[in-house]
């Protein structure tokens, strides 16, 4: 997970994959597809927008907060997983809006500036000046392991500096 993509062998997706969710975005570097129930699919020349409304924010003090909780919960072993947030994905393209539900990637909450930098880059796969594709071929060349949230942030500037 690097900001509020999913990447893997085969996908990138906007939020967590779906295995019990009703829906799932993928982005492709030819097209947005929402897979699910409803399932639409746009070339990114008809997506005028995409947002993601709802993402959980924490500064870097709550998200540290929320981490010890956690690991004394579980050394108490009173630990309860609660699932992921839901996000909400807002498609706006020729033929009007379309929204969906997707589960957020982050164990606690995303740093502001990782979902500030995601939200440029998808602007930029709208504008047509980024792909899709950026992501597959980092994942593809980097093994990059589970990575903090720093490493996360400059992974998404490396990113938006690519053209």
């Amino acid at each position: 997970m690097v900001g509020l993509f999913w990447i893997d062998a085969e996908s990138v997706h906007l939020g967590t994959p779906s295995a019990m969710t009703a829906s799932d975005v993928l982005l492709t570097p030819d097209s947005l597809r929402v897979v699910g129930p409803e399932p639409r699919e746009w070339p990114w020349s008809d997506v005028t927008s995409v947002e993601v409304i709802g993402v959980p924010v924490r500064s870097t003090g709550g998200r540290w907060a929320s981490r010890a909780v956690s690991v004394a919960a579980v050394a108490l072993d009173v630990w309860n997983p609660s699932s992921p947030d839901e996000m909400t994905v807002a498609v706006s393209a020729a033929g009007g809006r379309v929204e969906t539900t997707v589960l957020s990637g982050a164990a606690t909450a995303y740093s502001r500036r990782e979902v500030d930098l995601s939200r440029a880059l998808l602007a930029r796969f709208v504008d047509g000046t980024s792909s899709p594709a950026v992501l597959s071929d980092w994942w593809s060349s980097a093994d990059p392991g589970v990575l903090r949230s720093r490493d996360r942030e400059a992974v998404l500037e490396e990113w938006l500096a690519a053209q």
